[in-house]
C-alpha cells in the first residue's frame, strides 16, 4: 500500500457523534505517551498532519484522518498519563468503548506499546478486552530504533510471549528509521481487502 493523500476530517469528544461512513478504519490505541500520532505521521508521510506533544495524554478525542481518500486511521485518547483526573479517565474510556464495540466498519485496531518496557497492566487490560470483544488487532512495538539491532527481534518475542499472542501479531516499527514501516503498510492493506 501507498499512502499518497491524507487530510484531517473531524475530531470527536462525544460517543454520540462518531464517524462511522461507508469507509472501512484502521484505529490506533495505546498509552499517552507511546507515539501514536508519530507513528500516523510517519505512515502517511506528512510531519504536521496528526499533532504531536512531548506532553503525555494530549490525544484527548477521536480524531478522524481520511487517507487516499478512501478509509479512515483513527486516533484513539491514550490511557495511562498519571496526571490525568478521574473525569478525564472516565471521559476517554467513555469515548474508547462504544467507538470499539459497535463499529461495523472497524477492520483493525493497533495497540502500540512502548518495545523496550514490559506491558503495563493497562496495556494488558487493553488487549484483554480486545480479545474479549473478538476485535481483529495487532501489536504494533514502537520505538525499535532505540535498541541495538541485536535487541529487536527478542524484544518484540517478550513482547508477544508477555501478551499471550503469536509473534507473527506483533510489529516492530519505528518513526525515525521507518524500520517496519512497508511491512505494516502491507498488513493493513490485507485487513482492508477482507
Amino acid at each position: 500500500m501507498k499512502i499518497t493523500k491524507s487530510n484531517f476530517v473531524t475530531s470527536v469528544a462525544n460517543p454520540k457523534n462518531i464517524l462511522i461512513d461507508d469507509k472501512n478504519q484502521i484505529a490506533f490505541v495505546g498509552r499517552s505517551n507511546v507515539g501514536k500520532s508519530s507513528l500516523i505521521n510517519m505512515l502517511v508521510n506528512n510531519s504536521k498532519l496528526c499533532k504531536t506533544s512531548a506532553t503525555p495524554g494530549r490525544t484527548r478525542l477521536i480524531n478522524y484522518f481520511l487517507i487516499n481518500d478512501s478509509f479512515y486511521f483513527v486516533d484513539l485518547p491514550g490511557y495511562g498519563y498519571a496526571q490525568a483526573t478521574k473525569q478525564d479517565v472516565y471521559g476517554w474510556q467513555s469515548l474508547i468503548e462504544p467507538y470499539l464495540i459497535n463499529n461495523e466498519k472497524l477492520k483493525v485496531v493497533c495497540a502500540l506499546i512502548d518495545v523496550r518496557h514490559e506491558p503495563t497492566e493497562q496495556d494488558k487490560q487493553m488487549i484483554n478486552y480486545l480479545h474479549y470483544y473478538q476485535l481483529p488487532f495487532i501489536i504494533v512495538a514502537t520505538k525499535c530504533d532505540k535498541l541495538p539491532k541485536s535487541k529487536v527481534k527478542p524484544a518484540l518475542t517478550k513482547l508477544a510471549n508477555s501478551l499471550k499472542v503469536g509473534v507473527k501479531d506483533v510489529y516492530g516499527i519505528s518513526n525515525e528509521t521507518r524500520f517496519g514501516k512497508d511491512e505494516l503498510l502491507t498488513k493493513f492493506e490485507q485487513f482492508l481487502a477482507e
